[in-house]
């Protein structure tokens, strides 16, 4: 296969095709130190896009609840058996050597591609129809293990499991190098040129379900009606400016724009042609990805170098999200814990706006305390953020001291 780069591993890896690049790349950021498990972006996704009949389990995006959850069920546990059992022992990372460009460290283990069977472009596995079922299961709960229906027994018991757990919510990762791309005898799949998005063409679908195999992510679905699979289709037409609510400009997806926890920023950054971002430092998704390094890729090993960065919850142990995230985890929880002055000024801008802002600026503001956290000191001014538009118009105006309004008294009790 030829060879491609991939930054998030520091260093080339094997895929089906050259290396190409989209001029611009559909970038999220989520802060799982945020998220409610509300299932508002849930069910904004299930209303929009997959609410036909044949539908019925699939859900484009997803909240789980780790260790326990997933959707399909344990698809992480599974594909990371499959990769251990392919290559035993052999997952490691190495700290970066000078001059290399890997900002997280360079993979020495083997990617799924660099593991796929030979008649296979990647390794992967097809879910069960049973794994489908529920997209919430143990939610809430520490009830281990991959249990099938009717074999839940009983929930779990306090005092014989771990103490924590946190919300990781999922769509396509829009990948640089998607393994439905490269695994798909028809070609069906593609990713656009304008903005990185990956759709399936389904007219050339034959329902094979290779993509759903071999995405490590199971972001690809079948859909047993049509005999085709579908997947995230990044609510292009927001994308591309056509919704009349932001006049032409690019628009967060249904499932960004409906967070009230405020955990989604969504953007896109330009993307040079050996495929690494455009630098850009008034961008609030390059500053927070390769600057203050506080987002990170979700399983960067698997090698499809996906474009869904998460800022890591802070509360749960470090091997499980090194595992997940990478080893960059330990300087991003660093970072956000003890935020930089810009760090936190720009995590305003989540949620702020549903235009996509492509340039922020900032407007230091005056000291209002001093705080002590894990024993550093330092000083929290009321900074102002301001958020652009592609077209350069602001959009969003916001303060780091958020205003409390308090409620007159004759309305305390509305019932």
């Amino acid at each position: 296969m030829p060879k491609v780069y991939n930054w998030h591993i520091g260093r080339e890896t094997d895929y089906r095709y050259e290396e190409a690049h989209p001029d611009r790349q559909l970038v999220a950021i989520f802060n799982t130190n945020r998220c409610l498990a509300c299932q508002t972006c849930t069910m904004a996704c299930k209303s929009t896009w997959t609410f036909s009949p044949g539908q019925e389990n699939m859900w484009w995006n997803n909240v789980e609840t780790k260790p326990y959850g997933g959707y399909p069920r344990g698809w992480d546990v599974r594909t990371l058996e499959l990769i251990e059992k392919a290559n035993p022992g052999g997952q490691n990372w190495k700290t970066n050597q000078k001059g290399d460009r890997a900002p997280y460290g360079v993979f020495d283990g083997k990617t799924i591609f660099e593991l796929a069977p030979i008649e296979r472009f990647a390794l992967g596995y097809e879910p069960e129809d049973e794994d489908w079922e529920t997209p919430n299961v143990y939610e809430d709960t520490p009830r281990a293990g991959l249990g099938r229906r009717g074999e839940y027994e009983k929930g779990g018991e306090f005092g014989k499991h771990p103490t924590w757990f946190f919300y990781l919510a999922r769509v396509c990762n829009h990948c640089t190098y998607p393994a439905c791309v490269a695994a798909c005898p028809r070609q069906a799949p593609y990713k656009r040129k304008e903005d990185g998005i990956v759709l399936i063409n389904q007219e050339r679908c034959w329902g094979y379900k290779q993509c759903v195999q071999a995405c490590p992510y199971k972001k690809a679905i079948y859909r047993p009606d049509t005999r085709t699979s579908e997947k995230c289709i990044g609510c292009y037409p927001r994308v591309e400016g056509t919704d009349p609510a932001t006049k032409g400009q690019p628009m967060e997806a249904r499932c960004m724009g409906a967070c009230i926890g405020k955990i989604r920023l969504q953007g896109l950054v330009s993307i040079d042609k050996d495929g690494q971002w455009t630098k850009d430092p008034e961008h609030p998704i390059y500053t927070l990805v390769h600057e203050e390094k506080v987002a990170l890729p979700i399983y960067p090993q698997f090698g499809t170098e996906p474009n869904v960065y998460y800022i890591p919850p802070r509360w749960v142990p470090r091997p499980y999200l090194r595992q997940m995230f990478g080893p960059g985890v330990d300087e991003a929880i660093e970072r956000y814990t003890n935020p930089s002055r810009k760090l936190l000024a720009i995590l305003q801008l989540f949620r702020a706006t549903q235009t996509m802002i492509f340039k922020y600026e900032i407007i230091e503001g005056k000291k209002i305390r001093d705080v002590t956290t894990n024993g550093k000191k330092r000083e929290i001014f009321n900074d102002t953020v301001i958020g652009y538009d592609k077209s350069g118009k602001e959009v969003t105006r916001i303060s780091v001291d958020e205003k409390i309004h308090v409620r007159p008294a004759k309305y305390r009790n509305s019932v």
